[in-house]
C-alpha cells in the first residue's frame, strides 16, 4: 500500500486527539480500507500539550511552508480555529495540491464557498464533517445517503454547551447562571462562552448543513439567531408545567414563501424526538420526500468524537470517495444558487408569551383584546400566584400564528400601563409532519 502523508496544523484538544487516532489506530485503518494513513508532521508554534498527550516528537514542526512543499504529504488537517490564520494555511495548502479536513464551522460558514471554489481549482477537496456536528455523521448522509431525497425541513440540537446548560436547568431546577457553571465545572464550557449560548456557534452549523441539505447558498447573516443567556428559570419550569421542553434549535424549512431559517430557544412537546436529547448530547433531525423523518445522534464536541469524524474524512479522502463526490455534486456551497429565503414575519407558530401584569381586574380583557385585534386565538391561559415584585405572572400559548402578528401583539401588551417588568416570547415548535 502507497504510504497517504498526513499533516495535523494546530495541537490542541481536536488535533492531537487526531494525531492519536492515527498513531495508534494505524494497522485498524489499513485493514478496513486497505490504505496506509501515515503522520508525517505536527506542525503549531507551542507543543506543550502535544507533549502532555505522549506525541512523537519527531513529528514536531513550525515550518508549515516547508511541509506543504513535501511532495509525500498529501493532506492537511487544519484544528487551528478561528478566521484569520486558519483561512491562510487552508488556502496555502489548497494552492499547494493538497486536501485538507476542517472542523471550523466558522470559518466555512464565512468563507466555505470561496475555500471550496479554491480547493477545485487546484484538484483537491475539502472535508468538514467534523465541523457541523462533532462525531455525528451527518455532512455526507446529507450529502450521499440521502440523495434519493428533495429535503423538507432540518431540525437540530447542534451545540452541547447550550443544551447542557437548558438540560440542567429543566432538570433539576437550576438558574442559567447556575447551570452555566455546572457546565464550565464539568468542562463542556470554556470560561468564555459566548459563541454558545448566544447562539452564534448553532448558526454557523446551520449555514453549512442548511446548504448542503438544500443545495442553495446561505449567507450567515441572514439567519436570526437568538441565545439562551436571557432565559429566566421561571419560563423554563412553567414551560416544563405545560408540558414542553426547553431547546435550543437550529431550524431549516421548506415553505411556500422560501427557506425558513432559524436558532433560537423553543418549547417542544415532550413527546418531539428532540426533547429527548439530553446534556452535552447532539441530535439532527432531517425530512425527506420519500424517506420521511431520518434522526442522527451522537456526541458533538469533545476531542475524541471530533477526531473520529476529522479521521473518517481522511479515510475517506484516501480511499478517493470523498473527492469523487465534492468533485461531482451540485450541491456544495460554492455552487448552488442563492436561496430564496422566506420573510420572517410570514412564519407561523404557535408561541408562548409571559407577562407580569398589575393584580387588578380587567388586564386579562385588555390582553386578549389585543390579541384578538391580530387575529391571534388563545389555546391556553395559565396564571400564576403573585411573584415577588408584587406582579402576577399570566401565562398565554397560542394557536398557529405569524410571527409578525404575534412580534405586534406582544408588543402592544408590553405598552399597556397594567403590564409590568420583563416579558417573554418563545416560539412552541410541534414535529414536523411528514410527506410520505
Amino acid at each position: 500500500m502507497k504510504p497517504f502523508g498526513i499533516v495535523i496544523v494546530g495541537c490542541g484538544t481536536v488535533g492531537n486527539a487526531t494525531a492519536v487516532l492515527l498513531e495508534t489506530q494505524s494497522e485498524l485503518y489499513a485493514a478496513k480500507t486497505g490504505t496506509c494513513p501515515v503522520l508525517k508532521a505536527l506542525v503549531d508554534v507551542n507543543f506543550t500539550r502535544a507533549r502532555e498527550a505522549g506525541l512523537n516528537e519527531q513529528l514536531f514542526q513550525e515550518d508549515l511552508n516547508a511541509v506543504l512543499s513535501d511532495p509525500d504529504v498529501h493532506l492537511v488537517v487544519e484544528t487551528v480555529g478561528g478566521l484569520t490564520t486558519a483561512r491562510t494555511i487552508i488556502k496555502k495548502a489548497l494552492k499547494a495540491g493538497k486536501h485538507v479536513v476542517t472542523a471550523n464551522k466558522a470559518l466555512l460558514a464565512h468563507h466555505g464557498a470561496d475555500l471550496f471554489s479554491l480547493a477545485r481549482e487546484n484538484g483537491v477537496s475539502i472535508g468538514f464533517e467534523a465541523s457541523c456536528a462533532g462525531g455525528i455523521p451527518i455532512v455526507r448522509v446529507i450529502a450521499e445517503s440521502l440523495l434519493a431525497n428533495r429535503t423538507e425541513a432540518l431540525y437540530g440540537i447542534v451545540n452541547g454547551t447550550s443544551n447542557f446548560i437548558l438540560t440542567e436547568m429543566v432538570e433539576k431546577d437550576r438558574t442559567y447562571a447556575q447551570a452555566l457553571k455546572a457546565a464550565q465545572t464539568a468542562g463542556l464550557a470554556e470560561a468564555d462562552p459566548t459563541l454558545d449560548v448566544n447562539g452564534m456557534d448553532a448558526a454557523h452549523k446551520l449555514t453549512l448543513l442548511a446548504s448542503v441539505a438544500f443545495g442553495e447558498k446561505i449567507p450567515l447573516d441572514a439567519i436570526p439567531v437568538e441565545g439562551i443567556d436571557g432565559l429566566d428559570l421561571l419560563d423554563v419550569s412553567t414551560g416544563t408545567e405545560l408540558g414542553y421542553v426547553l431547546k435550543l434549535v437550529a431550524l431549516a424549512r421548506k415553505t411556500s414563501e422560501g427557506l425558513e431559517l432559524s436558532v433560537g430557544p423553543v418549547f417542544m412537546p415532550g413527546s418531539h424526538p428532540l426533547a429527548r436529547v439530553s446534556g452535552p448530547f447532539n441530535a439532527v433531525s432531517v425530512y425527506g420526500s420519500a424517506v420521511g423523518h431520518t434522526m442522527y445522534y451522537g456526541r458533538g464536541a469533545g476531542g475524541s468524537p471530533t477526531a473520529s469524524a476529522v479521521v473518517s474524512d481522511i479515510l475517506s479522502i484516501a480511499l478517493g470517495t470523498w473527492p469523487v463526490l465534492f468533485s461531482a455534486l451540485r450541491s456544495w456551497p460554492d455552487r448552488g444558487a442563492s436561496a430564496q429565503l422566506a420573510d420572517t414575519g410570514e412564519s407561523v407558530h404557535r408561541y408562548y408569551m409571559r407577562f407580569m401584569v398589575n393584580n387588578e381586574s380587567g388586564v386579562l380583557n385588555q390582553i386578549t383584546e389585543i390579541l384578538a385585534a391580530k387575529n391571534i386565538s388563545v389555546n391556553a391561559l395559565l396564571q400564576k400566584e403573585s411573584s415577588s415584585t408584587g406582579f402576577i405572572p399570566m401565562v398565554i400559548t397560542t394557536h398557529p400564528a405569524r410571527e409578525k402578528d404575534v412580534a405586534a401583539a406582544f408588543s402592544a401588551v408590553k405598552n399597556l400601563p397594567t403590564v409590568n417588568s420583563k416579558a417573554v416570547r418563545i416560539r412552541i415548535i410541534d414535529e414536523q409532519t411528514e410527506s410520505i
